[in-house]
């Protein structure tokens, strides 16, 4: 194999295959990225750690056919080092001779041949493909993604739920002590669906959603991404990359039961306030558990924390409130994350007593769009 490519080009799309690539496999062969000719002027990359796959295709002055697999952080650091402009990939059996173009830098790196790359996984061609604009997924992402589980023996919390249910479509994470949901009206209708996506498919998805919408010249000019849902697999193409993912096959939990139908205390408040507040007084928080007391009443909301170790913090911000004085504790950085996922100003606290879970939630309405985020409370 003998191609020329643009360093950018393909500095891009290692990056993605660099973050797939699983170095710590017992099999070595996962830790590497394939590359091959695709076409006449095309050279495809691909990674995967058999249950997250991503490829994409870079423009290329094809000199001769082939393929090789090559270890993906040490092809990218390579690259990195070239000077900016068109890069050689020279491959003579199981080595690969990368050059700078018109430089004398080059590096030599052994890899294994192309065929003994794992096959990555493909949709059936009559799967339905159903489209959804990039800055909607993204949204979902940034919305829910902080409260999935790191657990990775607990499936079904390490995952985010997606839901497409006529003209709505919904991501819901959980990790057992928190909960958010988003759902967001889009145009046209489509056959109900259900994934649900482990941690890291959601991760590189979010990575992907970033990238289009960095290139972009803003959200609007955002291109659309591609799903297919076909046998244990999900499918996204987006911005020249197309990505799967192996779905998780277990049961998340009912979420429905577990956001409170109504609150007896609804506070609003200021957003900004809130959280630099907030911020502010899980400084003296214990490092152990991040606990803070929020206590309302007299038309304020007060934070308060305190560390054995360290000594105590205190902070009040103005609310919409007059009912009777409620102090509850909760986990500080469970808060802070919700908040800095609404961009509203204003934001809605439901509380029903010290030992009821907290809503929070934009406080204006939306026909449009609806988050809800659910904290549980902890005893301080």
């Amino acid at each position: 194999m003998h191609v020329v490519v643009s360093k950018k080009d393909l500095l891009r799309v290692l990056g993605r295959c660099q973050g797939v690539a699983d170095k710590k496999s017992t099999m070595p062969v996962l830790g590497n990225v394939l590359l091959e000719v695709a076409s006449p002027n095309e050279l495809r990359l691909a990674a995967t750690d058999l249950f997250v796959s991503v490829s994409g295709k870079i423009a290329a002055k094809v000199e001769s056919g082939g393929s090789i697999a090559l270890g993906a952080r040490e092809l990218f650091e390579r690259v990195r080092m070239m000077p900016e402009g068109q890069i050689a990939l020279q491959v003579n059996g199981t080595q690969a001779v990368i050059r700078a173009v018109g430089s004398a830098r080059r590096f030599t790196l052994h890899g294994v041949p192309g065929e003994e790359f794992p096959s990555l996984p493909a949709p059936d061609a009559k799967a339905q493909v159903a489209t959804l604009d990039v800055v909607t997924l993204a949204s979902l992402i940034a919305a829910t993604h902080f409260s999935i589980s790191t657990d990775e023996t607990r499936l079904h919390l390490n995952s985010a739920l997606f839901e497409w249910d006529n003209d709505r479509v919904r991501m819901v994470t959980t990790d057992g002590h928190r909960l958010s949901k988003l759902e967001v009206s889009v145009k046209g209708k489509h056959e109900s669906a259900t994934m649900l996506i482990p941690l890291k498919g959601v991760q590189e998805l979010r990575r992907l959603c970033e990238e289009a919408l960095t290139e972009g010249k803003d959200g609007a000019d955002a291109s659309e991404i591609k799903m297919v849902q076909s046998g244990p697999n999900a499918f996204f193409e987006l911005a020249g990359f197309s990505f799967s993912v192996k779905l998780v096959d277990a049961q998340f939990p009912p979420y429905q039961q577990v956001i409170p139908e109504h609150s007896e205390r609804n506070v609003r408040a200021q957003r900004a306030a809130l959280s630099e507040a907030l911020r502010a007084v899980s400084v003296a928080a214990s490092d152990r558990t991040g606990g803070v007391k929020l206590t309302l009443g007299g038309g304020k909301i007060r934070f308060e924390s305190e560390s054995p170790d360290s000594g105590e913090g205190f902070d009040e911000v103005p609310a919409d409130y007059d009912g009777p004085e409620v102090t509850v504790g909760f986990n500080a950085r469970y808060f802070l994350d919700v908040l800095g996922a609404i961009t509203d100003e204003e934001v809605s606290l439901g509380i029903s007593g010290e030992l009821d879970p907290a809503v929070i939630k934009p406080a204006a309405d939306s026909a449009n769009k609806s988050y809800q985020a659910v904290i549980m409370p902890m005893r301080i």
